[in-house]
């Protein structure tokens, strides 16, 4: 199934919100958008300097909604935001990302002033990019592209984001997701990242009306990921359900490269991550930088012994392989999107 490429009605929405405990405590808001008839939730982030009312607020909206205003811009400005969508991984929600994730991703909003949404996906899973998916959001038709363009409309009409700046971030079956809306719809995007993703083999390949508009694209993959294979092959939930054939993350990246017009050869540079002197590490990381004057940048993130993993937030389960906990994915994602600095005055390091 591909989207349907119009974009969908303005959806109706429910919102609920907690209280913002300090200024650098981000506003937690719960969306229910109608897309389609179908009801589509998402938790979004917001740091507020004005904890009031919403401004306009209308009869469907929560008196505690949070005002129009962006993280660093005073009362009554109407200067946008970064928008970033964290898209989770298969049998997970957004709430579900966030633990996995130590809530790391929050910091996008708290540290870079962007509005941050964590979208739920249909029973937990993505009408994603490839042939292979039979997860029911793919069996019952549910339109994952209209979904993200109908959140992005309203983070962009009711909490300030800024239409020229929406990034995407997707972890395994998200990161999925995020390859459909590259290839779908690009102009909606200012950059994507990928992690323990790659892109489909062309015969796994589902979206069949693609834009070919460059997007800057991350990527993170562990070399010894057991679930999507950094080598490429099939992607299996340990050996078991198999999900489709899958290039290498080193052809994913090259793929990128040519879309985005760069003929260059890469640079390719080892990343510090910390370690203590002495210590052995069990992981190291490796940039693979793609770039030429006025193209899309691409980069992949090796993690040398990494696993089905988001390094340098929380380790995960042992099942998933080792985590490197020394290089840090939320900053490297924020410095390949050239989100403002650290509100502490720290700037984003990749």
């Amino acid at each position: 199934m591909t989207s349907s490429p119009g974009r969908p009605p303005a959806p109706a929405a429910r919102t609920t919100a907690t209280a913002s405990a300090t200024d650098q405590d981000p506003a937690e808001v719960r969306e229910t958008l109608h897309v389609q008839g179908r009801p589509r939730t998402m938790t979004v982030l917001q740091i507020l300097h004005r904890p009031t009312d919403h401004p306009h607020a209308t009869p469907d909206e929560s008196p505690t909604a949070p005002p129009t205003t962006t993280p660093d811009a005073g009362p009554g400005t109407a200067a946008p935001a970064p928008v970033v969508l964290l898209l989770h991984g298969s049998n997970q929600t957004g709430e579900k990302l966030r633990a996995f994730t130590g809530r790391a991703f929050d910091r996008l909003a708290t540290a870079h002033g962007a509005v941050v949404a964590y979208l739920d996906g249909h029973k937990g899973h993505w009408n994603d990019a490839r042939v292979s998916n039979a997860f029911a959001a793919r069996t019952e038709g549910y339109d994952d592209v209209a979904f993200v363009r109908a959140a992005v409309e309203r983070l962009v009409e009711r909490y300030g984001g800024d239409p020229a700046r929406v990034h995407a971030v997707g972890y395994s079956n998200g990161g999925q997701m995020v390859i459909r809306l590259v290839h779908e719809i690009p102009d909606l995007l200012a950059g994507a990242a990928v992690l323990s993703a790659t892109q489909p083999a062309p015969e796994n390949f589902a979206p069949h009306e693609t834009r070919d508009r460059p997007v800057p694209v991350m990527f993170v993959h562990g070399t010894k990921d057991p679930l999507v294979p950094y080598a490429g092959g099939m992607a299996s939930m340990w050996g078991f359900r198999p999900r489709g054939l899958g290039l290498s993350a080193p052809e994913t990246a090259r793929y990128y490269a040519r879309r985005n017009g760069i003929t260059a050869p890469p640079a390719t540079e080892t990343v510090p991550t910390g370690t203590p002197a002495g210590r052995r590490a069990r992981t190291s990381v490796e940039a693979t930088r793609y770039g030429e004057p006025g193209r899309a940048p691409v980069v992949l993130y090796t993690v040398h012994g990494g696993g089905h993993t988001v390094p340098g937030t929380r380790r995960a389960p042992f099942l998933m392989g080792r985590t490197d906990l020394g290089f840090d994915t939320v900053a490297a994602t924020a410095a390949f999107f050239r989100l403002p600095g650290d509100r502490a005055g720290r700037p984003a390091r990749s």
